[in-house]
C-alpha cells in the first residue's frame, strides 16, 4: 500500500547541535517506518543570527569582527560534524562542503566591506547560509542512521517573487518544480531533507521568506505535494494559551483552527510563522504542533488563546480638518503599502477625526516619513493636523472562534483589564469574531495578558482530548 506523506519541519533549536540533530534522525527514522517522510530544516540556533550579525559588521567596515563570526560558525558546525559522522568519506566531503560555504560567507561580507552597504539581496545570500549548512549535515546523520536520503537546496523548489528579505511563492511554478524533483525520490523510500527559509525567483536569483520563514517552506512544500500531514518540531508542546514567561499558568491548547492559528501567529506568538497557514487552509491539511524534545507529547492540532506583540508603533494621522479631505483613509494606507510595511491593527473614530493604525516598529520611521511626505500640503494648510508615532505601545489580541455567538466576552474582556488599572488605548475587532484585539502601553502587556487569562481560566484548560489543527 501508498504510504502517507508527512512534512517535518525542524526549527533551530531542534538542529542546535549534535546531539539534537541525532535526536531528529530518531524521529525520522520511526516516523519512515509508516510513512513518506520530507523534511524541512532550519539553520542551528544562533546561527542565522551570527550570519546578520557578521554582514552588519562588515557593512560597518568590521572585516575583522566579521571573519571572527564566521570563524565561530566553523568551529560550531565541525563539532557537530565529527560527532555525527563517522565515515571518513562522508565527513571529508561535508567539511570540504561547510568550507565551500563559508568562504561564500566570507567573500559576501568582504564585498560588503568594500562599498559599506548591505544590500536587500546581499543580505539574502549571507541570511540563507545557515540552512544551506544544516540541510547536508541533517542529511549525512540520517544516511548514519541506515534512512536512505538527499539534501535539497529549496532554491530549486520554491519559485518566488522578486522581494528580498520576505518573498512570496509563485505557487503553480512551485508545485510543477516539487512534484518532477520531489515525487520520484518519495516513490522510492528516500527521505529528502530540504532547506527551510529560502526559494528563488523563476531566474534562480536566490530569495528568504523572511524570519522564521522555514515553517512557511513546510506548508508551501506540503500543500505543492499534497502532503496529508505537517508537523513542526520545535521546543514546546504545541501553541500554549498564552506566553509562558508573561504567563506562568499558560496550558497547551489540546485542538486549535487554522483561523484562531492564524490569528494567533499575526499577533506575535512564536510557534508559527504568520504566513504559515496560508498555503494550506484549501487543502485542508492538518498541522500539529509537537516537541522535539518531548517526541511522546502529542502536541496540538474555544476564548481559546492570548497573545500579545511588544515591537510595534502606533501611527496617528489626524486632526478636525481631515473630516472633509478626500480619500484620507485611502492615502493613508496605499502610501503605507508603497513602504512594504504590514498594518497590524487599525481603529478609527465615528468622527473620523483620527485614523490610528499599528506597524512593525521596524517599519515605523519609514512609514511616517512617507506619509509626511504624502501629506506635506495638508499639513502646511493645517488640513491635516498631526501625524504621531507612539513606539511605547503593545498590541494584546484575545483569540477563539467560540467568541463568535457569545455574549459578553468583550464585556468581561475589558472588566477583568479595569480591575487592574490597565487603560485600553485603541480597540479593533475583526468581522469573524474570532478576535478582539486591543492596545495598551508596553509597560502594561504582561498584567493585560494576565489579568484576562485569569478571567477566562485558560490555566484550567485540560490538554486531554488532543487533535491535529483542522479547518
Amino acid at each position: 500500500m501508498k504510504k502517507p506523506l508527512q512534512v517535518m519541519k525542524f526549527g533551530g533549536t531542534s538542529v542546535g547541535d549534535a546531539s539534537c540533530i541525532a535526536r531528529v534522525c530518531e524521529i525520522v527514522k520511526k516516523a519512515s517506518r509508516d510513512y513518506s517522510v520530507l523534511v524541512v530544516v532550519s539553520a542551528m540556533s544562533g546561527v542565522t543570527n551570527k550570519l546578520i550579525e557578521a554582514a552588519t559588521r562588515a557593512e560597518a567596515g568590521e572585516r575583522d569582527n566579521a571573519g571572527l563570526l564566521v570563524d565561530s560558525l566553523r568551529k560550531q558546525h565541525a563539532v557537530a560534524l565529527h560527532a555525527l559522522i563517522h565515515d571518513d568519506g562522508t565527513r571529508k566531503r561535508l567539511s570540504a562542503r561547510i568550507e565551500e560555504l563559508l568562504k561564500e560567507a566570507n567573500r559576501l561580507c568582504e564585498g560588503t566591506a568594500l562599498i559599506h552597504e548591505l544590500t536587500p539581496r546581499t543580505l539574502d545570500s549571507v541570511s540563507s547560509l545557515g540552512e544551506r549548512l544544516s540541510a547536508p549535515l541533517v542529511a549525512a546523520a540520517l544516511e548514519e542512521c541506515g534512512v536512505a536520503t538527499e539534501a535539497i537546496e529549496a532554491t530549486g523548489l520554491i519559485v518566488t517573487d522578486g522581494y528580498h528579505g520576505a518573498a512570496e511563492p509563485v505557487i503553480d511554478r512551485t508545485q510543477e518544480r516539487s512534484e518532477a524533483r520531489l515525487r520520484p525520490l518519495l516513490q522510492k523510500g528516500v527521505v529528502p531533507v530540504v532547506t527551510g527559509f529560502i526559494g528563488a525567483t523563476p531566474e534562480g536569483v536566490l530569495t528568504t521568506l523572511g524570519r522564521g520563514g522555514s515553517d512557511y517552506s513546510a506548508t508551501i512544500l506540503g500543500a505543492a505535494i499534497a502532503a496529508d500531514e505537517i508537523i513542526i518540531w520545535t521546543d514546546v508542546n504545541g501553541v500554549l494559551s498564552a506566553d509562558p514567561r508573561l504567563v506562568p499558568e499558560a496550558r497547551t491548547i489540546p485542538e486549535i483552527s487554522y483561523r484562531e492559528a492564524a490569528e494567533l501567529a499575526y499577533f506575535g506568538a512564536k510557534v508559527l510563522h504568520p504566513k504559515t497557514l496560508r498555503a494550506v487552509i484549501a487543502g485542508e491539511i492538518p498541522i500539529w504542533i509537537r516537541n522535539t524534545f518531548e517526541p511522546s507529547n502529542p502536541g496540538t492540532l474555544g476564548v481559546k488563546a492570548l497573545t500579545a506583540i511588544k515591537d510595534v508603533s502606533l501611527i496617528a494621522v489626524g486632526g478636525p480638518g481631515i473630516v472633509g479631505l478626500p480619500d484620507v483613509v485611502g492615502r493613508t494606507f496605499s502610501t503605507t503599502a508603497s513602504v512594504r510595511a504590514n498594518v497590524l491593527l487599525i481603529s478609527q473614530s465615528s468622527s473620523q477625526n483620527d485614523i490610528c493604525f499599528i506597524v512593525s516598529s521596524a517599519d515605523a520611521k519609514r512609514t511616517v516619513e512617507a506619509l509626511r511626505q504624502q501629506f506635506a500640503q495638508d499639513l502646511a494648510h493645517h488640513k491635516v493636523e498631526h501625524i504621531t508615532l507612539d513606539p511605547n505601545i503593545a498590541i494584546v489580541a484575545v483569540v477563539g472562534e467560540n467568541m463568535r455567538g457569545t455574549v459578553g466576552v468583550a464585556g468581561r474582556t475589558f472588566s477583568a483589564l479595569g480591575r487592574e488599572d490597565v487603560n485600553i488605548i485603541a480597540i479593533a475587532q475583526g468581522s469573524s469574531e474570532s478576535n478582539i484585539s486591543f492596545v495598551v502601553a508596553s509597560q502594561h502587556m504582561s498584567k493585560a495578558l494576565a489579568a484576562v487569562h485569569r478571567e477566562f481560566s485558560l490555566d484550567l484548560r485540560s490538554p486531554s482530548e488532543i487533535a491535529p489543527a483542522s479547518k
